[in-house]
């Protein structure tokens, strides 16, 4: 694990640990084992989410977007990088992949993508088409499997996996073939919804 979650992001994190104890009973342990508990919550929160009022919808978004991100910082590395916004600070693994975790959070209430949210995946340049490759590759997964922050998680580690052999290939350090991966050469976006894989888009 890197540096510790700036406060902010600590905060938060444990204001949604509260929120589930005190709905479910449960506490959330900042751990895979736990991240089902917490996607069902948010399947409950999306039950009401048109009677809700925006800011109590807007502040379980930013929360459990912050415990997400650290559950990932936790098992993969990484850093936060905070704006003026919280909805849109972004978790940074060490391979430079990226996301907004709090877009994450949001798409697995509404079930869907949203325009005003960002829950997109990106990567350095030269590692984007190795990602979209892998995402290209994973199996077709069931909308609530593709919405959840479970689902979310582990094409997070599968991605970072393929990215640290080819940064591993790059620096020379192995002899091994990365599987299934092409020329590092510059592409566009690629729409992966079609089939629900991966992640609806790569930036």
């Amino acid at each position: 694990m890197d540096d510790p979650a700036p406060p902010r992001v600590h905060e938060y994190a444990e204001q949604v640990v509260t929120y589930v104890q005190r709905a479910l009973g449960v506490k959330l342990e900042y751990d895979s084992d736990t991240l089902p508990i917490l996607d069902h919550y948010l399947r409950t929160v999306q039950e009401t989410a048109a009677t809700a009022q925006p800011a109590t919808l807007q502040l379980v978004i930013v929360t459990a977007g912050a415990y997400f991100g650290e559950v990932v910082r936790r098992r993969l590395g990484g850093r936060w990088e905070l704006g003026p916004e919280d909805i849109e600070w972004r978790m940074v693994l060490p391979t430079g992949l990226n996301f907004a975790p709090a877009g994450f959070a949001a798409a697995a209430i509404a079930q869907a993508d949203l325009d005003d949210v960002d829950s997109e995946l990106d990567a350095p340049p030269r590692m984007k088409t190795h990602v979209q490759q892998a995402l290209q590759r994973m199996g077709e997964v069931s909308v609530d499997d593709y919405y959840s922050l479970c689902g979310r998680l582990d094409t997070l580690e599968h991605i970072h996996e393929v990215l640290v052999a080819v940064a591993a290939q790059m620096m020379g350090n192995v002899e091994d073939e990365v599987p299934e991966t092409v020329t590092d050469e510059p592409s566009g976006s690629v729409n992966l919804q079609h089939g629900l894989r991966g992640f609806p888009t790569l930036r």
